[in-house]
C-alpha cells in the first residue's frame, strides 16, 4: 500500500520557500501558471504586444508564456492552427522553461486544493489501516499523518520539479503521446517516470525523477516515526514515489479524454455549477 499511495504537499514549507527567493509576488493566476508548449507554440516578448517566429532560448516570461505540467496535446488543433504549425515545425515544436517557470510549477501544485484533499484522505486512510502506530490515534494522530503526507510529497516536488531539473536542465513537464492506440497510450504515459526531455528538446533518462525520488525518501526519516527509518523502509518510499508518479502520469495522459467525455454527457445544471466553482480553468473537468 505504500507503494500506491499518491504523496502530497506541504504548506509551511512552501511560504519559507517563497518568502526566501521573492517569487510570491510573480505568481500568476493558475490558469495563467502553465507553459504550454506544442507545434504551434510561439514566443511572445515581454508587454506581449507581438509574436517571434522562432524560439532562441528559455521561456522566462511567465505571464506571456504560461506554464503547466501537461503541454497540449499535439493532435488537437484547429484547421487554421494545423496550417500555421506546419510551416513553423522544427523550430517551435519545442520551448525549453527558465528556472522561474519551474519554480512557478512547482508553486502551483503547492497551493492546489487537490493537494490538501488528498493529503486529509491519506492521513485518514493511514489512521485507519494503522499505518505509523507510534504517531498514536485521535485528532494529534491524525494531524501527525496529515503532516508527514503534506511533507513527502512537498519535499519532493520541490527537489524533483525545481532543483533538480534546474540543474540537471531536464524539463518537468508531461508531454502527451501522439499515439492513438489505448495500450500505446499507457505504456508511454508509464514509462515517462524513465524517460523525459531535456532543456534542448531531446529525450533523456529520468535523472531527476528517480534522484528526487531517491534523495526525498531519504529526507522524509528525518521526521518519520523511529521505527519506519530502516532502509528497507527507505527503499520501499522510493518505490512507492515513483509508483505514484507513473499513476500521476496516467491520469494527466487520459484526463483531456475524460473531461471531454464529461462535457459532453453531463446535464447543464452540473455544467453551470461547475463554471462557478473556484478551480482553475485547466483543473476544472
Amino acid at each position: 500500500m505504500k507503494q500506491l499511495r499518491f504523496l502530497t504537499h506541504v504548506l509551511l514549507l512552501t511560504i519559507s520557500i517563497a518568502m526566501t527567493h521573492g517569487l510570491g509576488h510573480a505568481q500568476a493566476p493558475a490558469a495563467y501558471q502553465e507553459a504550454i508548449v506544442s507545434s504551434s507554440t510561439t514566443a511572445h516578448d515581454e508587454a506581449g504586444d507581438s509574436q517571434s517566429p522562432s524560439i532562441h532560448g528559455p521561456s522566462d516570461q511567465v505571464s506571456a508564456s504560461p506554464c503547466r505540467l501537461r503541454v497540449q496535446e499535439p493532435f488537437l488543433q484547429s484547421s487554421a492552427n494545423a496550417t500555421a504549425a506546419t510551416a513553423t515545425t522544427g523550430t517551435l515544436d519545442y520551448t525549453p522553461l527558465s528556472p522561474r517557470c519551474k519554480f512557478n510549477l512547482f508553486l502551483k501544485q503547492t497551493h492546489s486544493p487537490y493537494t490538501f484533499l488528498s493529503s486529509g484522505f491519506q492521513a485518514t486512510w493511514a489512521q485507519a489501516m494503522g499505518q505509523w502506530p507510534h504517531y498514536g490515534g485521535g485528532t494529534q494522530g491524525w494531524a501527525k499523518r496529515f503532516g508527514a503526507t503534506l511533507a513527502d510529497t512537498e519535499s519532493r516536488r520541490f527537489i524533483q520539479t525545481f532543483a533538480l531539473s534546474t540543474v540537471l536542465h531536464q524539463d518537468p513537464r508531461y508531454f502527451p503521446s501522439r499515439k492513438r492506440m489505448l495500450m500505446a497510450r499507457v505504456w508511454y504515459s508509464t514509462t515517462r517516470v524513465v524517460v523525459t526531455k531535456n532543456d534542448n528538446g531531446n529525450s533523456a533518462f529520468n535523472t531527476s525523477e528517480f534522484l528526487g525520488a531517491l534523495v526525498s525518501s531519504a529526507v522524509q526519516n528525518a521526521y518519520y516515526p523511529r521505527h519506519d527509518r530502516t532502509f528497507g523502509d527507505t527503499m520501499n518510499r522510493f518505490g512507492g514515489a515513483l509508483s505514484s508518479d507513473a499513476i500521476e502520469d496516467i491520469l494527466r495522459e487520459f484526463a483531456p479524454d475524460v473531461k471531454r467525455l464529461f462535457r459532453k454527457h453531463a446535464p447543464k445544471t452540473v455544467l453551470k455549477i461547475e463554471e462557478k466553482l473556484p478551480i482553475p480553468p485547466e483543473d476544472k473537468p
